[in-house]
């Protein structure tokens, strides 16, 4: 059975195909988000279609997940996020415990049973502190390539202070730092931790292993590491972690769920 899975992101939109029978992701498709998210979806489905070799007969069933999942009439059901991430990280990781994702516009610690079912979540979705939306704004005040941030990042040696915990009050504190001749690389680095330490406090103290990085965020070099730091446990790295979601998504949808 095929399974295509949608998570539409407030800044990207992803998709997956799914075969049951070799229980594996066949093809996926990512792209910016647009407003107009039907034809969008249109897009990247013929692009898996093609990728996989399938045609739209194939497709059993389309779960639509993420910030645009209500949006799209491609979509036969909706799932949550929270239970998309979880179940596209234990695809990759059973028995895994913790996910932290964290997205453009939002971020999330979700802690697992043995069984792997979800046992508690905590969301972030009212500031843009803990999210990648604060790198980008910091990658665009810095004049900094958003891929470079974490090799930038590492050649730190003495962290700036982030304080502030809203976005708009953090830039200002940036310009200071910046007046003030504090390196770049300083500067990114303490922005780094500064998310690390907004996401630890939705974690609470008892964060379980294995523990999970997913989300777009998680693709930046240095952010497992800094939360490794801050947690005293190890953290993976979700493989493909753009994808989770929409991989999740897209095996709910071939198990008929």
């Amino acid at each position: 059975m095929m399974g295509c899975g949608i998570d539409i992101g407030s800044r990207t939109t992803k998709l997956a195909l799914y075969d049951s029978v070799k229980q594996k992701m066949v093809a996926r498709e990512i792209m910016d988000s647009q407003l107009d998210r039907g034809n969008q979806v249109e897009k990247l489905l013929d692009r898996a279609l093609k990728t996989a070799g399938c045609v739209r007969k194939d497709i059993q069933k389309v779960v639509g997940t993420g910030y645009g999942r209500e949006s799209v009439s491609l979509v036969d059901e909706t799932v949550t996020e929270i239970t998309c991430h979880a179940r596209g990280v234990l695809h990759f990781m059973p028995g895994a415990r913790t996910i932290i994702e964290i997205g453009g516009q939002d971020s999330k610690v979700t802690k697992l049973s043995a069984e792997g079912k979800i046992r508690d979540f905590a969301m972030n979705d009212r500031c843009a502190a803990g999210t990648g939306r604060f790198l980008e704004v910091v990658a665009k005040l810095l004049d900094v390539d958003i891929r470079a941030m974490g090799k930038a990042a590492s050649r730190s040696k003495n962290p700036a202070k982030i304080n502030s915990t809203c976005v708009v009050f953090a830039e200002s504190e940036i310009i200071g730092l910046l007046s003030k001749k504090t390196p770049r690389s300083e500067i990114i680095a303490g922005v780094q931790n500064s998310i690390v330490s907004r996401v630890m406090g939705l974690a609470g103290r008892n964060l379980e292993t294995p523990a999970v990085f997913t989300g777009g965020v998680a693709l930046v070099e240095g952010m497992a590491a800094r939360f490794e730091k801050k947690s005293g446990i190890k953290i993976r790295v979700s493989r493909q972690p753009q994808f989770t979601g929409a991989l999740g998504a897209a095996i709910l949808a071939a198990e008929g769920t």
